[in-house]
């Protein structure tokens, strides 16, 4: 049995969050450029980045949601048999990225500084307009020697380590603050509350081919399960998914 995970965000700011980490992902999956196919999907993905970047403070955010962290660890305290060593070694990790996030230069910035990534990024939006003789420069670009066109997607990488880092700590304390519950749903249909809640995660196995379709936000959600297949899927009277309100 195949199970899969769905994640939906319940707030503004894991929404973001959620897309950089998508956004990241795909980058570290194509950071071997050989040709124009592969340039092009990481250049993309780099621009989304970047479009994401400039719609909000993610510094500010993220600088916030560490320090709710380690609020939150330090009621661990005033539980019975919690080892305070390892709530004092996270919490440490928590200070020390805080402060080589709050150090770092602004998020991108070397990336929208980069002529090439500016070239590329201008003609995306245009139906082959990345084509060699409108992007000479990238056209080159790609017959340099492979070892020093990774060592420069390297650097353009690493610059993106100190929000990579921190995005890594937060989502992974969050995804741990719950577990998975089994729930059961009548007729396609279930809702619930999430006061505090940052992010719902649910699982359902591949043989239900459903599908969750959520909406709601902050402090109430409804979901609503439907099949793969529109036309002849059915839904369950009564379907058995797990779910985590993190």
């Amino acid at each position: 049995m195949t199970n899969i995970l769905f994640e939906h965000p319940l707030n503004e700011k894991m929404r973001t969050w959620l897309r950089i980490e998508f956004l990241l992902a795909q980058l570290q999956g194509s950071r071997y450029i050989a040709d124009h196919l592969t340039a092009l999907t990481f250049f993309r993905n780099m621009g989304d980045l970047l479009d994401v970047f400039d719609r909000g403070e993610l510094r500010t955010e993220m600088t916030k949601e560490l320090e709710r962290q380690q609020q939150k660890l330090l009621a661990w305290a005033d539980v019975p048999g919690v080892d305070m060593a390892v709530v004092e070694q996270l919490r440490d990790r928590l200070k020390a990225q805080s402060s080589q996030l709050l150090a770092a230069p602004r998020i991108g910035q070397l990336l929208r500084e980069d002529r090439l990534i500016a070239l590329v990024r201008q003609r995306l939006s245009i139906p082959g307009g990345c084509c060699s003789f409108d992007l000479p420069t990238l056209h080159i670009w790609l017959h340099i020697d492979q070892a020093q066109r990774d060592r420069q997607v390297d650097i353009w990488l690493a610059s993106l380590s100190p929000l990579s880092d921190t995005l890594t700590i937060i989502l992974d304390l969050i995804r741990q603050s719950a577990t998975f519950r089994t729930h059961t749903s009548l007729n396609g249909f279930f809702q619930d509350n999430a006061e505090g809640a940052d992010l719902l995660r649910l699982q359902l196995t591949l043989e239900d081919s459903l599908y969750p379709q959520v909406s709601g936000h902050k402090s109430r959600y409804a979901i609503r399960f439907l099949p793969l297949d529109s036309e002849h899927g059915e839904v369950p009277a009564r379907l058995d998914f797990g779910l985590a309100c993190c």
